[in-house]
């Protein structure tokens, strides 16, 4: 899913020739954008070559939309979540790929729809659901427990003042719009116009992530991805914020094997399985001119990688197997 906008394009990805770049598509391949969002990413890899693209997208408006966006015989639309990929494409005899590109967090096309509640930008209904079903923001902010709240506020939002907002929260309910949640965070953390940052926005963050499960998500699909891409298959995985980056980083770092060597203070620890990922790459950020075209890509970091020929390691035997 597109994260960013840009004053020209609404709907234009972020880092999108670094990850173009980063596939090193070679013409004919199969390739998986996994966040299929307004097309973008999907776009530009098939304009680089590739034979098939197989896009994927929680959001059974992204997938509807799908064949307008990108009128091109080379999708085929699938509207699952990414972490369902390696499932979704052995089903359809798919396996392995040759690419894969994620682009974590929420579309710009759904932050831009007030009706879709993600934004407090523009007045909607407390929704935030990706896919449309299940609890919505309303629903979990009316009902439940004030720790809870503040857990998920401190967690997913990183919020100083957690318990502090989510006390607010719970003296205003019930709330159904999210001006009105807006003003209760703000009016809890002392928000005065023309501060640089708007604190709601930690608040609006964390609640769509505990609602999507994004964290959750975004570990599953790392660990489908590895059982998905053929050996020298490259991942591409941008994200756009703390939270994210930090569990792409450690996925790669572990899965590339660069763990500390061991020393007097710290024994050696058993070797593990062989590394599933290579020349994994330093995180790109957006340039100066991408940042002045679009200010929402600030907090944007590009990771990429090679498959190694290991099996992943959630398809090894257990040890207790071999022995």
């Amino acid at each position: 899913m597109t994260n960013g906008v840009s004053n020209d394009n609404p709907h234009l990805p972020v880092l999108l020739q670094e990850v173009v770049t980063g596939l090193a598509i070679v013409p004919g391949e199969t390739l998986v954008d996994g966040t299929f969002g307004a097309g973008g990413f999907t776009r530009a890899i098939l304009g680089g070559g590739a034979g098939r693209v197989i896009g994927f997208d929680r959001d059974p408006n992204a997938i509807a939309a799908g064949p307008t966006l990108v009128p091109d015989e080379r999708l085929t639309l699938v509207e699952e979540r990414f972490s369902q990929m390696d499932r979704v494409l052995a089903e359809r005899g798919l396996l392995p790929v040759d690419g894969i590109a994620l682009d974590i967090g929420v579309s710009s096309m759904q932050l831009d729809q007030a009706d879709r509640g993600f934004s407090f930008q523009k007045d909607g209904p407390l929704d935030m659901r990706m896919s449309q079903s299940g609890e919505t923001a309303a629903e979990f902010l009316n009902h439940a427990e004030e720790g809870e709240i503040a857990r998920v506020l401190k967690d997913y939002g990183e919020e100083p003042r957690a318990r502090a907002v989510a006390r607010a929260i719970v003296a205003a309910r019930p709330l159904t719009r999210t001006a009105e949640l807006a003003v209760v965070v703000r009016r809890a953390l002392g928000y005065r116009q023309g501060q640089k940052s708007d604190p709601a926005t930690r608040t609006f963050q964390a609640i769509r992530i505990h609602l999507n499960a994004e964290l959750d998500e975004l570990e599953q699909g790392l660990r489908a991805a590895e059982r998905s891409l053929r050996p020298g298959g490259r991942l591409a995985v941008v994200t756009f914020h703390s939270l994210e980056d930090r569990i792409v980083k450690r996925f790669l770092k572990v899965r590339s094997g660069d763990v500390p060597a061991g020393s007097r203070h710290r024994p050696m620890v058993a070797p593990g399985p062989a590394p599933t990922f290579a020349q994994v790459a330093k995180p790109v950020s957006p340039s100066e001119a991408e940042l002045a075209r679009n200010p929402r890509a600030r907090s944007a970091r590009l990771r990429t990688a090679v498959r190694t020929a290991a099996p992943a390691w959630d398809q090894l035997p257990s040890r207790r197997a071999v022995q």
